[in-house]
Parts: structure tokens; C-alpha cells; sequence
């Protein structure tokens, strides 16, 4: 399939995983093996892709199959999803304030005014602009002042995306580190970097080695909790279709193919329930369905705990029913969610999803099985409603909880903030903290977009969003009501 990946990171990211996931299948995952995997991926004779030699690729692809196997490089926690890649991390130029060329010398000399430190000083040959290093702090006032704009901050695309600030440069090495009591595992980073150097550990052959281990399913079921993101990650390739992908996971060795939009619908219907319930004497409640926006809630606004939903997120939720339904079950999510790994970590969610795969990692499994999705019988998918499946996209949280309120016929109101972002998410974060928040409800996606704009989507294309409000109206599920029903007993509701 042409076209799949949106980058070239990916493509080798789906390299390594691959030969990784191969002998896994085959039970060969021995050390000898896996030695084998970076000439596999840089053969000799080959070119570099990325890098000044295929030694140096190589000892890279040593790193990334580490990872692959879930284990640490380079983090301060053992529990830590987000990781950089040291030797990977050494070909973008050093942040801070540049003078560039633009520079004309001229007589005004703002920006040397304008520097606190004296660090500015003028060339005599040149009579450029130039910023002594030792005693700049980077403060930026001098690119201010500049009439010519010739003065500019560059900041690493890694650190860029870090909007709680977990992500810094250090000055020595010069190499990106993460503070793990800041990062909230949202993956920006990861999707950022454009030498692939930031990356996500991943659990893809503990999964693999739970479908061997089922024996075929005969043992116990294993189930695939796919988020409802996939209706838009193979839409631009060619003869495959949503229905083909569900028939791939199946042959991957998957019991069968369960909607976490199944989930939603009951998440939707217990949160509207909640918020008419907390929200007169609380104020307002957020939403619970984004991992990283209640990861960025617990370590940076302590105030705003109290007013998180209680309520398990859609993962959770089916993932809950589904170990009442079949005692024993494996519960694997697949998503395009790279704080999902974090999020079955949590005491409630624990023992209720037993392991989570990006769609990346899906890929990666389709490619070391060699199945081709494009060749398929196409499966049916239909367990979820249309309020539960628009949960990938910004604003579709809010929008089924007032469905929720008119299905029950509750005459309370959602007010919500919908937040499209991380960014946006801070700015009503910050307002509730100081109780300036005038809405009741925050819809809380930390990715552009929602799901969709996840960090570990196979692409990120404009018409992602009208994909999932199409794939949510041929839900055979007209209303919350209708998709709950067969679960709801399970919940107690």
C-alpha cells in the first residue's frame, strides 16, 4: 500500500516494529535475533537515510528495538511511555536568539539597548549584530526591538510541542530530556521530532504474546477495543476500507473486534447523569475520556481534581463490561492514543484493559503477518450508536451528553468549553483555577481536532473530521438508549 505513512519516521518506525512483532509471532525473540533486526533495516551497502552512515543508523535502530520490546532508554521512571532516543537526538540546531543575515548593522542599535545582560555586541568587519552566548538569557527583547526582524528564537519542534514545559534542551549535551513529574505522555512530541529521536514504548509483544497464549482463543478471548479514530487511517489508501481492517485485526489472532465507541455511548450516558447531579453545587465538571488531559489536570492544576468526571473513560468503560460479560477475557485498545499506555496504569483502570497498541502499531502488525488489507473480505462493525463514534472528534463528548439529557427527557442544560487542543485546554484550565470559568462542562481533547489529530495517527489529513461524523451515521444504532441497552445491565443503570 503506497501512501500510507504521513512521514519517513514512521515508515522506519514501522520497519523496526515489524521485524520486532515477526519473532514475537514465531516465538524466536532471542537475542541472536534480534541483533540481526538493524541490518535488516540498514543492509550493508545501503545508503543512509537520515544519518551520516548506516553504522550510525544502525545503532539507532538498536535503541528503537529496545523500545519496541518495551523496554527503557534513557528515562527517569520506569513506568515512563515517552523517551528520547540520545543517540537520535543530535541534528537539530541548538535553541535560543540567532542574529541572521538579515542583520544590516544599522545605526539605531536597538537591540543592543534593548539586552539587559550586555550581551550584544557589533562586529567591526562585518557590523552585524553579535550574541555573546555566556551572558545572553534569552529574553528575546532585542529580537523585539529589531526594525529588521533580523533577529529570531528557534526552538526545536519537540520543545515547541511541549505545552506543559516537560520537555527541555539541555545546555551541556544539547540532546532533548523530559521531566517526567511535568510530561502527561500526550505524545506531541513524538508526532514532532522530525528525526524520530522522541519516542513511545511500546507493548507490542506483550499483546502478541497474549494471542499466542490463548491458544487460538480456546483458552480465553482476546479482544480488540479499536477507537473509532480508524474510520479515518486508511481512507486515502486505495480498496481498503474500514470493514476490510476489521477483518485484518481478526486475522491477526483477535477473538473478535469490539468498538470502543460502544463505550462512549455508556461514558456519555453516566456523565450526563453526573454533571446534572455535581454541577449546581460544584460549579462545573470536566470530561475523563482524555488521558492526557486528566495526566496534565493532576500534575499541574490541583484545584480543578475535585471537578474531574469519576466516570471511566470509553476504553475503560467497555473494557469493564466485557470482563463481566466474559470472565477471563484479554482486553487489548487500539487507538491513536499514546497517554492510553499511561492510563491503564491508573488503580481503577487496572486489570480492566490489559494492554494498549497505537494504529501505528497496528500497521505494524498487519505488515509482519503480511496481510494485506486491500485483498480482505470486509467484517461488520456495528456495536456503538452515532453520539458514541463522534467521540474522536472535537466536540463530540459534548454533544452526546446532550443527547444523553433528550433521550431521558432531563430539562437540565450543558454549558460546555469545548476545548480543540492542548492549548485551548490550558487557557480553561487556568480560568476554572481561578474561578473564572463561566460554563458547567470541559470538553477536554488535548490533540487538534480530538482523536483524530492524535500523536500516533498513520496521517493527519483536513478531511479527518468529516470521516468520523460519516462513519458515525451508518451506526445501525439510532440513539444512546438503543446501543446501551444490551450492557447497561452491567453498569446497573
Amino acid at each position: 500500500m503506497t501512501g500510507l505513512f504521513e512521514t519517513d519516521v514512521q515508515a522506519i518506525k514501522n520497519h523496526v516494529l515489524a521485524e520486532v512483532a515477526k519473532l514475537a509471532y514465531a516465538d524466536e525473540l532471542t537475542v541472536e535475533n534480534v541483533l540481526k533486526i538493524p541490518k535488516e533495516v540498514s543492509p550493508d551497502g545501503s545508503k543512509p537515510t537520515m544519518r551520516c552512515c548506516i553504522y550510525k543508523e544502525r545503532a539507532i535502530t538498536e535503541e528503537r528495538i529496545q523500545v519496541a520490546m518495551g523496554n527503557n532508554i534513557n528515562a527517569q521512571h520506569e513506568d515512563a511511555i515517552v523517551q528520547v532516543l540520545p543517540i537520535a537526538c543530535d541534528e537539530c540546531p541548538a535553541d535560543g536568539i540567532k542574529v541572521t543575515e538579515t542583520c544590516r548593522g544599522c545605526l539605531a542599535h536597538r537591540c543592543l539597548n534593548a539586552c539587559p545582560k550586555d550581551a550584544i555586541h557589533f562586529d567591526e568587519k562585518t557590523r552585524r549584530a553579535v550574541i555573546d552566548k555566556t551572558k545572553c538569557i534569552d529574553c528575546g527583547r532585542c529580537a523585539e526591538a529589531c526594525s529588521y526582524n533580523a533577529i529570531v528564537r528557534h526552538v526545536r519542534p519537540c520543545v515547541r510541542a511541549c505545552v506543559p514545559g516537560a520537555l527541555t534542551i539541555d545546555r551541556e549535551t544539547q540532546k532533548a530530556t523530559i521531566n517526567e513529574d511535568k510530561c502527561i505522555s500526550c505524545g506531541h512530541c513524538v508526532y514532532q521530532c522530525p528525526f524520530g529521536a522522541v519516542v513511545d514504548k511500546s507493548f507490542i509483544t506483550d499483546v502478541i504474546r497474549m494471542i499466542r497464549g490463548s491458544e487460538g482463543n480456546s483458552k480465553y478471548h482476546v479482544y480488540a477495543i479499536i477507537a473509532p479514530a480508524i474510520a479515518a487511517q486508511y481512507d486515502h489508501v486505495k480498496d481498503v476500507t474500514l470493514e476490510k481492517v476489521v477483518t485484518g485485526i481478526k486475522e491477526l489472532g483477535f477473538h473478535t473486534v469490539i468498538e470502543a465507541a460502544w463505550g462512549a455511548d455508556m461514558t456519555a450516558y453516566l456523565e450526563s447523569k453526573e454533571l446534572m447531579e455535581k454541577a449546581p453545587e460544584m460549579g462545573y465538571l470536566t470530561s475523563s475520556c482524555c488521558p492526557a488531559f486528566v495526566n496534565y489536570i493532576n500534575k499541574s492544576f490541583p484545584k480543578v481534581v475535585p471537578h474531574v468526571s469519576h466516570n471511566l473513560s470509553p476504553m475503560a468503560q467497555i473494557g469493564k463490561i466485557l470482563k463481566k460479560m466474559d470472565p477471563g477475557c484479554k482486553c487489548v485498545f487500539v487507538g491513536p492514543c499514546i497517554a492510553k499506555k499511561t492510563e491503564i496504569q491508573r488503580e481503577n483502570v487496572e486489570g480492566v484493559i490489559d494492554s494498549v497498541i497505537t494504529f501505528e502499531e497496528l500497521q505494524a502488525l498487519f505488515t509482519a503477518k503480511e496481510i494485506e488489507l486491500d485483498k480482505l473480505e470486509p467484517s461488520v462493525l456495528d456495536n456503538a450508536s452515532y453520539f458514541g463514534r463522534i467521540f474522536a472528534r472535537t466536540g463530540g463528548v459534548s454533544e452526546a451528553v446532550a443527547q444523553a439529557y433528550k433521550e431521558r427527557g432531563d430539562d437540565f442544560v450543558a454549558n460546555p468549553m469545548v476545548c480543540n487542543g492542548i492549548s485551548e485546554c490550558k487557557t480553561a484550565l487556568m480560568r476554572a483555577q481561578v474561578g473564572k470559568l463561566p460554563n458547567n462542562f470541559i470538553e477536554g481533547m488535548c490533540c487538534p481536532n480530538g482523536c483524530i489529530g492524535g500523536p500516533a495517527c498513520l496521517n493527519h489529513l483536513p478531511k479527518d473530521a468529516a470521516e468520523i461524523t460519516k462513519y458515525g451515521k451508518t451506526a445501525a444504532e439510532q440513539t444512546i438508549t438503543d446501543a446501551i441497552s444490551v450492557i447497561r445491565e452491567y453498569e446497573g443503570v
